[in-house]
Formats: structure tokens, C-alpha cells, sequence
């Protein structure tokens, strides 16, 4: 689809439809106008463009209440697609899926550095165009790109203003893939898309707002309010990880001491472990802290509820702050959760302000290490589904 076609399909009233038929169905076209306070013939109007554009199919008779049998509407999953891009630090991961998140096309490359913004943007159309050949899809189904950016990324114009683990500035990542695909192209900091993701995809319900957290080799998160990811007034929401939680601690890589990063990221932990373990030999990863902890090392193992504790007194300053209905983890920490997550809600119970937010719904990621991919899915398909 290119790019501005599938805004002309758009009206508030059909993106609140379309909403209700993807959250509710099967459902009919009455139960539509009842949710949704819309009149009847304007549910049928929008309904009758929507299966014309091929966004919605009708199936078998539903449940009659009397009267005649309702005919019922689903998402046609197979209408549209999107392509989603997961950029850096380590790899550029790409996936094609249809409308339900389904993921029907895969491709991955090793990112080698030193790097160059030239580099980086030949990494990210070879593997798109990978996409494109192998699903052999008319470039008229694609709703379009979604990149998910690990830094600081500039929303409006698609640019990775800061991504430091590539050491890469001013990125001009939507311009130039929208200029050589002629398709809609969304860029978002890949903290913030995992969160998006995870609204959309992650079966948490009817959830009016969530944070994910995403502790791996930094700490970043994502807010979502009434299904809208909030970026705040600069753009730097969500940067939970410079968060400081020791005056006197270790300098972060933002330059300021004792942030939560230095402390919980894979690197951190390893690092700590290098420092309070004496039985430690060589350079260990945080992965292998894990291995560890789970092969049965008691010092590993307190390392690892210790950085539960710390990981904990940064969640509740974080429910203090938006008191959100629930918080989702993810990123390669969290895949010590036995170990970890216990000492998450002990301290969460211990600190929080008030009985009801100690009961905040705190949970890991099941989306797994596909969370950030299908965040950047999902930044195509909240411009279609939701209102503007």
C-alpha cells in the first residue's frame, strides 16, 4: 500500500469500528452500534467500505435473540500486512505478519562494527527487501515498515537521533527507506514499541494503561495510556534505567552516578559479580552469572535476588510516579525470572505506598525475544485501527 493510502481510508468513526470488531470479535453489526454509541446506518455504511476495502469479512449466522439471525464480522487477517523491523545493537531482525500479529516471513543480520549511518540503513533494506521477495505479497497489501530503534529516536521524523551502542547520531532511517519502498515508514525507540507490542499482542486484556520494562544491556520502557504510547513533552519518556538510585554510585554511560542501568543491565550484573564474588574467574557475561545461579551457586544466586531488590525499588518508584494498571518485563535479565522475579514483588510489597499498589499486576513478557518485533508491528496497526 503506498504510503498515505491507507490514511485516506481512515475516519474516526471506522477506526472505532474496525477497534471493536478486532477487540470483540465475532461480533455483529448491532452489538457495534450499541458499544460504540454510533446509529445504526452508521455502522452499516462504514461496515458495508470496510468489507469493500477488503479490512473485514462477514462469517456464518450468529445467536438470534428473536428476530432474524445476525450475520457476524471478523478482521480479515489476510488483507493487509506489515513488515517489522527490531535495529541493533547486536542484530537487524525482520518479520513480516498479517493483521493478527502472525508471523509469517523471518530474516536476521549480524550488525558488524564499527558502523556507519550508511551501514546501518544498507543492513535494514537488505533484509526488508529479503521480506519483500520471499513472500512473494503485492506491494498493494503492505500497510507498511515498522523500525523499532534501540536510543533516542525522533518520532515525527523518523530520525535515531542517539542509538550509543552503535555510536551512531542523526539517522535518517523513515526518509530514506520511505523514499525506496513508497511505503508508510514508523520509527520508535525499541523500549517503547516492545511496550506497544505487548498492548497489543501480549493477552493482557482490556488494560487502560501499562509499562514495559525492557533489562538487558540497558534499561529502557514504554508507558501506554487509553492504548497511545506517551512520549512526553521532549520525547524522552520512559527512560527508566537513568533513573538514579545511588548518589554515590557508578557512572552510567548518560554520565550521571548510580542509575538503575548500572546496577540491572546484563553487563552490570556481570560486573558486580566480578567484584563481590571471589570465586570468580575471567570475564563473565550476565548470561553466565544465570548459568550459574541456576547450576546451584549460592553467591550467584544472592547476586541475582539482589538485583531483584534493586530492579523492585526502581518498579515502585516507577508505580508511585504513573500507577499503572500493570507492568510487563522483558530482555535477557528476565530470563533469570525464578530467580529474580520473587524478590521483585517482595519488595514492591514492602515498599509501596498503599495496599493497592502493592497488588500492581507485575509480569514477564510472553511474547518472548519476539516482544520488540511485534512492537514494531504494531506501530503500523495503531494508525490503522485506532482513532486519530
Amino acid at each position: 500500500m503506498q504510503r498515505g493510502t491507507f490514511r485516506l481510508m481512515k475516519s474516526v468513526n471506522k477506526s472505532i469500528i474496525l477497534n471493536k470488531i478486532r477487540i470483540s470479535e465475532p461480533i455483529s453489526r448491532a452489538q457495534i452500534a450499541k458499544e460504540t454509541s454510533l446509529t445504526p446506518p452508521t455502522v452499516s455504511s462504514i461496515v458495508k467500505e470496510l468489507i469493500e476495502q477488503g479490512l473485514v469479512r462477514e462469517s456464518v449466522l450468529g445467536q438470534s435473540s428473536g428476530g432474524r439471525k445476525p450475520t457476524m464480522l471478523h478482521i480479515d487477517s489476510n488483507a493487509f500486512y506489515v513488515i517489522g523491523v527490531d535495529a541493533g545493537p547486536e542484530t537487524v531482525e525482520c518479520i513480516l505478519t498479517d493483521l493478527t500479529g502472525e508471523i509469517l516471513q523471518r530474516t536476521s543480520s549480524v550488525l558488524k562494527k564499527p558502523l556507519t549511518n550508511a551501514q546501518l540503513i544498507s543492513t535494514l533494506k537488505e533484509n526488508i527487501q529479503t521480506i519483500l521477495k520471499q513472500s512473494k505479497i503485492n506491494q498493494d497489501k503492505m500497510i507498511g515498515i515498522g523500525v523499532a530503534m534501540h536510543g533516542v529516536v525522533d518520532v515525527e521524523t523518523g530520525t535515531s537521533l542517539v542509538a550509543p551502542n552503535l555510536n551512531l547520531r542523526n539517522t535518517p532511517i523513515k526518509e530514506v527507506l520511505e523514499r525506496e519502498f513508497n511505503l508508510t515508514v514508523k520509527v520508535e525507540n525499541d523500549a517503547r514499541a516492545m511496550a506497544l507490542g505487548e498492548s497489543w499482542f501480549g493477552g493482557h486484556g482490556d488494560v487502560d494503561s501499562m509499562v514495559a520494562v525492557n533489562i538487558g544491556r540497558g534499561v529502557g520502557a514504554g508507558v501506554v495510556i487509553s492504548g497511545k504510547l506517551y512520549h512526553g513533552a521532549q520525547g524522552i519518556a520512559g527512560e527508566l534505567g537513568h533513573m538514579t538510585i545511588d548518589l554515590n554510585g557508578d557512572i552510567c554511560e548518560c554520565g550521571n552516578q548510580g542509575c538503575l542501568q548500572t546496577f540491572v543491565s546484563g553487563a552490570a550484573i556481570a560486573e558486580r559479580a566480578e567484584k563481590q564474588i571471589k570465586e570468580t574467574v575471567g570475564n563473565l557475561t550476565g548470561k553466565e552469572v544465570f548459568e550459574l545461579a541456576r547450576n546451584g551457586s549460592q553467591p550467584h544466586i544472592d547476586l541475582l535476588r539482589e538485583t531483584g531488590r534493586m530492579i523492585g525499588i526502581g518498579l515502585t518508584n516507577l508505580i508511585h510516579l504513573i500507577n499503572p494498571g500493570k507492568i510487563v518485563l522483558g530482555g535477557g535479565v528476565m530470563k533469570s525470572e525464578k530467580v529474580i522475579m520473587p524478590t521483585i514483588h517482595e519488595t514492591i510489597q514492602k515498599r509501596a505506598l498503599t495496599p493497592e499498589a502493592k497488588q500492581t499486576k507485575v509480569v514477564v513478557t510472553q511474547l518472548g525475544d519476539d516482544a520488540t518485533l511485534l512492537g514494531a508491528v504494531s506501530l503500523l496497526l495503531v494508525e490503522l485501527f485506532n482513532p486519530m
